[in-house]
């Protein structure tokens, strides 16, 4: 039976050790354990954090390398809730729109079955989008992605 210490093992830490560690008040640290926001273990009434996984967590949440507007979908890349704040709905809703060519159209049917792939709610989506000024939509139907002007000059 592997003993800590013997390099087989988790090494575990307290809350404090993870709170000295991360630079972070104990009772952030706390909160932060009950409501299960970093990975650890209850035993009694104390926390357990694995030292591995506490740096795990850490990468998966850094800021290095996270694209904009990510945090909004889950690891299958489903969007989880549009943002109500209209500058973040734009970063997810052009993030939905970057798979559509913007050199042809697109039946209602083919734009629900690509976004059917990120969300259940296409009309919501579609809807936005043409808010946007994303896409633009016909009287009959047939979609098209608004490429920005920027875009088509190269300029950023």
């Amino acid at each position: 039976m592997a003993r800590p210490g013997d390099g087989e093992g988790p090494v575990l830490l307290t809350s404090t050790e993870v709170a000295e560690l991360l630079r972070l008040n104990h009772q952030v640290v706390q909160r932060k354990l009950a409501a299960g926001d970093i990975p650890a273990y209850r035993i009694g009434r104390e926390w357990r954090v694995d030292r591995a996984a506490l740096w795990s967590w850490l990468e998966e949440h850094s800021n290095r390398r996270r694209v904009p507007g990510s945090e909004w979908f889950d690891p299958a890349g489903r969007l989880k809730a549009l943002p109500a704040k209209r500058s973040l709905r734009r970063l997810v809703l052009e993030r939905l729109a970057a798979g559509f060519d913007p050199a042809r159209t697109y039946r209602e049917a083919e734009v629900n079955a690509a976004l059917r792939h990120f969300h259940d709610d296409v009309a919501s989506l579609r809807r936005e989008m043409v808010a946007e000024g994303l896409f633009v939509r016909s009287r009959a139907g047939v979609y098209k992605r608004v490429v920005p002007r920027q875009a088509l000059f190269g300029q950023s």
